[in-house]
């Protein structure tokens, strides 16, 4: 008997560490694939950046460089890369803002002992 609950208890144990991460991570993959729109930067499974510019069913027209479309498989998708302007923490009026009194903006900090 003792046995038996040992081998439900790693069963579970395997089922938690194991299988629900990998379900949630293909859920995530299809969610992003499913919501690819024209103009989303991506990366795809061969490392290659790119925009999208047409999605035909399971195939996406990638441009990797002006002029030049390849067209790869939905499901070589990696990822949707963010824009950078909403990664930006502040313009540079604000960083000027911060600096110190009197200082002047851009110059190099001098070390002071």
């Amino acid at each position: 008997m003792a046995s038996l609950i040992i081998i439900v208890v790693m069963l579970v144990l395997m089922w938690l560490l194991l299988i629900r991460p990998q379900r949630r991570r293909q859920s995530q993959q299809a969610q992003m694939l499913s919501s690819l729109e024209l103009g989303d930067e991506i990366l795809t499974a061969g490392g290659l950046f790119g925009h999208v510019v047409a999605i035909d069913g399971d195939q996406v027209t990638v441009e990797i460089a002006p002029g030049t479309n390849v067209r790869v498989a939905r499901r070589a998708v990696s990822a949707v890369i963010p824009d950078e302007a909403d990664d930006e923490p502040g313009s540079d009026e604000e960083l000027d803002a911060e600096a110190e009194p009197g200082a002047e903006p851009n110059a190099p900090e001098v070390e002071r002992r």
